[in-house]
């Protein structure tokens, strides 16, 4: 994050180099820090626009700069014309009492003030239990939800309740056939596209348990009883997963609510009218290809049942119709394929689809002992979410859904979640915090004060600058991860901030040290302590006061 009085001084030099045109000026972080803090390469982009030797257009900016020395420590010209600048102890201390001063929210924005987002995630069918695809998507959603939050968005948290189709159907006939055969009827006929999981049977019995023998025979009326049943018992189960790793949604928006209110009719009409819908062999497709797609798509198939690309299209329509600035869906992998017909949908329907962003995040692999692990020793059966959770906390659970980048596949490793010691990334976040937490008890227990007007210019050992160099970096770290839909960015973040300040606090002594040292370095440690806590939180992971 440069300054922005070096910013807006390397533009006064351009200019009065005759160059108005300033929007290629860039600064990047050298990779050697002998460097400086930063550095641009202006003078080797304008070189070949202005014929000139790069080093020879660095000289001429640079001798037009005029730093107050105070802030500025020195800036060079380096290799074939690279300008470098380092930025002197005193502007860190500055910016330490200006971190200081924002107090505990520091991070926050108003980017999106005024501005309304539904973020979209989990949205998992209420036909079975979580499992760890599940878990990366909802980890991911909620942690964008608070990144939005935090950047002054209007969030809401919307679950699509997919209650409507031929899942549900699949859903009640697997229930029924178990219900059938847990009464006695061991040849009941189980569905070939039924759900064969183990809850299927918990699901039966506690029908038994409520309904005994009454729903035999089989009827329309008794599969809607056992549908209903089972829809209820699996999203009983669901919520109550989500809560587990402390995720709430606003809204459930059901699907079937889209049939009922006629949704679903409107938008074919619409179609129908803007020429973009057609029947062929008893089927209703979608012209995409007059939308600028590949090919045309079946939206009604001949038995009247729509495809899901309809209700989703539909869908979002109404997101749209509830005026959201800003639509994020999360989805995994597998849905990547009808996305652009969906976007295409949109855009049909006379709304902006830049407006939809959509997050695609890859597969999740449980590895243990470096070999995929695909049942659970407790179960003997494939993992669920649930099971992820009870073997290694929340806390960790949702932090490796989030320590790789959205878009890379996903290698859990069971061996280091397990890991109750610094190893684990979770654990060495906690700690640092918890440190930082002991420091201050042990202050208030020797009576040990520290004056927060106190100057902190007396800060100058590199430990100390580093930190402060990466606390300022924290709203900037906030908007990219928002931006990027990349909770992986904080979360790397976070990690160099605890390894900062353990470095810190190994080599430089807090209680015991003289004043002003004294109370500016409880300032920095305040400051750590706030971006660990906030940053934890926007990721859903607990920070404990005591480990």
């Amino acid at each position: 994050m440069v300054p922005e009085f070096v910013f807006n001084e390397f533009k006064k030099a351009l200019q009065a180099n005759g160059i108005e045109d300033t929007t290629k000026l860039r600064f990047e972080e050298p990779k050697n820090p002998e460097f400086g803090d930063y550095a641009t390469s202006i003078a080797l982009i304008l070189s070949k626009e202005l014929r000139k030797n790069p080093r020879e257009i660095a000289y001429s900016i640079v001798e037009k700069l005029n730093f107050d020395n105070n802030l500025v420590e020195k800036v060079t010209i380096d290799g074939p014309g690279f300008i470098n600048l380092k930025l002197t102890n005193y502007f860190y201390a500055q910016e330490l009492e200006r971190i200081y001063k924002t107090g505990e929210e520091f991070g926050k924005t108003n980017l999106g003030k005024g501005l309304r987002a539904n973020v979209e995630y989990v949205s998992a069918n209420p036909t079975g239990l979580l499992h760890l695809g599940h878990g990366r998507n909802a980890c991911i959603g909620d942690s964008i939800a608070n990144l939005y939050s935090w950047m002054g968005y209007d969030v809401t948290r919307e679950y699509y309740f997919n209650n409507a189709g031929k899942q549900m159907t699949n859903l009640a006939r697997s229930i029924y056939a178990r219900y059938r055969q847990l009464l006695g009827e061991t040849q009941f006929p189980f569905p070939e596209d039924g759900y064969f999981g183990d809850y299927i049977k918990d699901i039966a019995q506690e029908l038994i348990e409520k309904y005994g023998n009454s729903l035999v025979p089989e009827t329309s009326e008794n599969l809607e009883i056992c549908k209903k049943f089972g829809e209820e018992w699996c999203f009983d189960k669901i919520r109550k997963t989500l809560a587990k790793l402390k995720i709430f949604h606003d809204i459930f928006f059901n699907e079937d609510s889209l049939y009922r209110d006629k949704k679903i009719d409107e938008v074919v009409a619409i179609f129908r009218e803007k020429g973009l819908a057609y029947e062929k062999d008893g089927a209703l497709w979608l012209a995409l290809t007059k939308l600028g797609l590949n090919e045309d798509r079946v939206i009604v198939k001949s038995t009247g049942e729509p495809t899901y690309r309809l209700p989703d299209i539909v869908y979002h329509r109404e997101k749209f119709l509830r005026g959201y600035d800003l639509i994020i869906d999360i989805f995994g992998a597998d849905h990547i394929a009808t996305v652009p017909d969906v976007l295409a949908g949109i855009r049909a329907l006379g709304y902006d689809d830049k407006r939809v962003k959509v997050v695609i995040h890859q597969f999740v692999t449980l590895m243990e002992n470096g070999v995929q692990v695909k049942m659970s020793k407790r179960s003997g059966r494939s993992y669920t979410l649930d099971e992820l959770i009870e073997e290694v906390g929340p806390d960790v659970v949702r932090f490796f859904f989030l320590m790789r980048s959205v878009s890379s596949h996903l290698e859990f490793d069971l061996n280091l979640a397990r890991e109750h010691s610094e190893k684990n990334p979770v654990f060495y976040l906690q700690y640092a915090y918890a440190r930082i937490c002991s420091i201050f008890d042990t202050a208030r227990d020797r009576d040990i004060e520290f004056d927060e007007n106190t100057p902190t210019e007396c800060l100058n050992l590199p430990q100390e600058i580093n930190l402060i160099k990466l606390q300022r970096l924290f709203p900037e770290i906030i908007e990219t991860s928002a931006l990027k839909f990349e909770p992986q960015i904080l979360a790397d973040y976070l990690y160099d901030v605890a390894k900062a300040f353990h470095t810190f606090y190994h080599d430089c002594r807090i209680i015991g040290s003289p004043e002003p040292i004294l109370s500016a370095r409880f300032k920095l440690a305040r400051v750590t302590q706030w971006i660990l806590k906030n940053g934890l939180t926007i990721l859903g992971v607990s920070a404990p006061e005591r480990m």
